[in-house]
């Protein structure tokens, strides 16, 4: 039997390298929104909301009006289809698709460590590795400026993203391939990264022993009750809710699950059986989710043994229409695969079905240690080395997916394409003031509703 001959590092290290005849990495930081086509941002908008459960669009709108960082959080298809037009070197990994600061945070492995990772993929696909990058750097320099933090101290945030990332590249490229896929950022990365910043460190241990409280039986505690027999998750309209939904019946639910449970390992299939089904209800979730399908459903092996599980829409990544590419049909499995390839240690409950009604959903844990950045309170200093820490992470993720040797004989060892990063982001930051102030005239004009009071939405507005 003949086998072809491999491509050494080198080899590829040479290949990434000759991209940058074709596209400069200076490139990267001229090019914002794109020139093809009339952008119309609330059109955008408009077209995210398709399909979305109705009564949750305006909850969706009154949460993107906090702030341009959480027009931002919300505007993943925004950024999607400005990307589109903007330099790429060609290079392809599983992306992450909505690589923002807060998409990255710490959880629990499968042996109950703490790890932090990228920890949502509704988004995910192959894509130009360039994508993820320009949405963190952007992310930082949007959140940056909600913080009033100095020009410089924004640039040099969002390039710290783009540095921590070059660099991790090429560390990576002395890890073999196993190597590369066991990786993984732990506690006491994270604890020696903010040695330095006492303030950080001192919450840092305190998220971190948050986090540990973060299970099953600590959701349990807080939303249900046992009043009326057997537990019940505690309706708290309009955010937490049993809805009367056709596509939501004893029998969907049974079929659902049914389904759900072949797509795990056969070990993890013996461990599901052993709980049952009491409660479902939908919950609303994030940002940019607000108003897909999102239920949380209650399962107990015993009295005081509970097990939460998030059931999630899965639609189409707001990538797709730009790169064509999908790994799988189901929307759901498209999510687990590519949480699968992205992170260092994956929920063991990962898995993914459709309902009868056709619509695909994926299924994980519910807040199984999971905590995450509290932007707010960051100082320049301490923003500055999270950038640092998420630049890390995705370029861990990324190896794990994709090719570091590519990718670092592309980037190179200074600093061009980390200052490029820098002009793009603080470009980006400009983009989403002005594509705010349109969301915002929206509102004001009715085009598009929001569930805020006059009082507030005067506030939001000020």
């Amino acid at each position: 039997m003949s086998t072809p001959a491999l491509l050494t590092k080198d080899n590829r290290l040479a290949a990434g390298k000759a991209l940058r005849d074709r596209c400069p990495r200076g490139s990267h930081g001229k090019v914002v929104v794109g020139t093809g086509g009339e952008r119309d941002v609330i059109a955008l908008i408009e077209a995210s909301n398709e399909d979305r459960l109705e009564n949750l669009v305006p909850v969706r709108h009154g949460r993107m009006l906090q702030s341009p960082f959480a027009f931002f959080r919300g505007g993943a298809a925004i950024q999607a289809y400005d990307l589109a037009d903007t330099p790429t070197s060609g290079i392809d990994v599983v992306a992450c698709g909505d690589c923002h600061l807060l998409n990255f945070g710490g959880f629990a492995t499968p042996e109950r460590n703490i790890v932090f990772d990228i920890n949502d993929f509704d988004e995910t696909s192959i894509a130009p590795f360039e994508w993820d990058l320009k949405r963190l750097a952007a992310s930082f320099a949007v959140a940056a400026r909600s913080r009033d933090f100095q020009p410089d101290q924004v640039r040099e945030i969002a390039v710290e993203s783009a540095a921590a990332y070059r660099e991790t590249m090429h560390e990576h490229l002395h890890y073999s391939v196993l190597e590369s896929w066991y990786s993984r950022i732990t506690k006491d990365d994270i604890l020696a990264l903010f040695r330095h910043d006492a303030e950080a460190l001192d919450r840092s241990k305190k998220i971190f022993a948050k986090a540990q409280r973060q299970t099953s039986e600590h959701v349990f505690e807080k939303l249900t009750t046992l009043a009326d027999g057997p537990p019940r998750i505690v309706d708290q309209p309009p955010l937490l809710y049993h809805p009367h939904d056709p596509e939501v019946t004893d029998d969907t639910i049974e079929t659902f699950f049914a389904a759900y449970r072949k797509t795990l390992p056969e070990e993890r299939r013996l461990l599901f059986q052993r709980f049952r089904l009491v409660d479902v209800a939908l919950k609303v979730v994030g940002v940019g989710s607000v108003g897909t399908r999102c239920y949380i459903a209650l399962f107990m092996a015993d009295a005081n043994d509970p097990l939460f599980l998030q059931v999630k829409e899965a639609r189409r990544s707001v990538l797709e229409p730009y790169t064509g590419k999908t790994p799988v049909e189901h929307n759901g499995q498209r999510v687990v695969l590519g949480q699968r390839m992205m992170q260092s240690a994956s929920d063991i409950f990962l898995g993914w079905a459709k309902v009868p009604a056709g619509r695909d959903y994926y299924v994980r844990q519910l807040r199984d240690m999971k905590m995450s950045a509290q932007v707010e309170a960051q100082s320049p200093q301490t923003m500055r080395s999270y950038a640092r820490l998420c630049g890390k992470t995705l370029a861990r993720a990324h190896d794990k997916a994709g090719d570091a040797a590519a990718i670092a004989g592309y980037l190179g060892e200074n600093d061009d394409f980390d200052r490029a990063l820098g002009d793009y982001a603080l470009a980006y930051a400009d983009q989403v003031e002005r594509d705010y102030a349109a969301f915002s005239k929206a509102v004001r004009s009715g085009r598009l509703k929001s569930d805020l009071s006059e009082n507030e939405l005067a506030t939001a507005l000020r």
